[in-house]
């Protein structure tokens, strides 16, 4: 295949928006051969290594961790790359290192398949705020991993990092974690969250953490001159995405549903103004993002049945509906139709929330 028929800087906005980005149409087999060699090389002799998931609060407990221990490698990881992470630092970290693992929340036991091994060679600390399965804490506390959860209507997993390392921060690691907090519990009432978000999803995860450690949530003129362009086209894409939404009446709620590459966020927030108590948004790499309101705080739930997790508010997933390149090619000419109807059905599923046996604390 030639390279210019993935090619971005080519593609109009409404193809963009439709279309997923170059990084999509690589073998996982490829990306995976390349992941492994960095994280090798960020376990090889180090002391302390940290396993984050690459948003604005993972990255922050990376900036938190290095100011307070060090030098600490970083490894990459998001929610469905939990299993391979561990798996790797078991056979890469030093004997007697210190594998942090932070912002990660494990979707069923076999993401922590690997880590009694690891807590038998290294000291593993994980710090997250997301809603665990009782029965798995306690399988990764038996272990002896030290793990911290904090309130995920409360704090970020920043929050927790601040609270837990034994370490006197200069004060605007504190603001560091308010600003992520504002972001990450969608509160949105600081407008430098917006910045932390577009900037950790826009530049290399070792770019973000240099910069935050140096200027917490306050960032230099160039940074804020790089986010003002990307923006123009970021603002552009949300636009699309608003355009093709519907809402759609399920249940007790209204369901905004719409489909694009976008910033989720924002998009969300839009079809709340427009009435949703939710919105999903299908993106066209097959997974979706739910955003709940102050009338609805089950996003979690719903995405638990479609083979993801998250908060009340703000959750994720991927629906296990592609098989082979045509069932993708239907996703996006169809813009997301099948996955849009396994996610509606989730919150058509939802039983009563005073329904006997329903955990409310997950």
């Amino acid at each position: 295949m030639d390279d210019w028929i993935i090619d971005d800087e080519r593609l109009s906005l409404e193809r963009k928006s439709v279309l997923p980005g170059e990084g999509f149409f690589y073998p996982d087999s490829l990306e995976e051969s390349q992941k492994e060699s960095k994280a090798a090389e960020a376990f090889a002799e180090a002391e302390t290594v940290v396993i984050a998931d690459t948003d604005a609060d993972g990255l922050g407990c990376v900036a938190l961790i290095r100011e307070a221990v060090g030098e600490a490698g970083l490894v990459p990881a998001g929610p469905h790359e939990l299993r391979q992470s561990i798996e790797w630092a078991e056979q890469f970290a030093a004997e007697g290192a210190t594998v942090f693992v932070c912002d990660l929340c494990p979707d069923d036991s076999d993401d922590i398949a690997g880590i009694e091994a690891l807590a038998e060679k290294t000291t593993v600390r994980w710090f997250d705020h997301h809603q665990w399965d009782d029965d798995i804490a306690a399988t990764v506390r038996e272990a002896g991993v030290e793990l911290v959860v904090g309130d995920s209507e409360e704090v970020c997993t920043t929050d927790v990092a601040l609270a837990e390392l034994d370490y006197d921060f200069p004060e605007r690691f504190a603001a560091l974690a308010a600003v992520t907090r504002d972001h990450d519990l969608w509160v949105k009432e600081d407008d430098r969250s917006d910045d932390l978000a577009d900037y950790s999803m826009w530049s290399e995860p070792e770019e973000y953490v240099a910069t935050i450690r140096e200027h917490g949530a306050d960032f230099p003129e160039e940074v804020e001159e790089y986010l003002a362009e990307r923006r123009i086209e970021k603002e552009a894409l949300i636009e699309k995405a608003v355009e093709r939404a519907e809402l759609r009446e399920v249940g007790e709620w209204t369901v905004g549903v719409t489909y694009g590459r976008c910033s989720q966020n924002e998009v969300a927030e839009a079809l709340r103004q427009q009435g949703a108590d939710a919105a999903v948004i299908v993106k066209p790499a097959g997974s979706a993002s739910i955003r709940g309101t102050e009338t609805f705080e089950r996003a979690h739930e719903v995405a638990a049945q479609v083979h993801g997790g998250g908060h009340p508010r703000a959750a994720g997933c991927k629906p296990h509906i592609y098989d082979d390149m045509l069932d993708y090619a239907h996703h996006w000419t169809t813009r997301g139709a099948v996955a849009k109807q396994k996610i509606l059905d989730g919150f058509e599923n939802l039983p009563p929330e005073d329904e006997e046996g329903i955990d409310t604390d997950r």
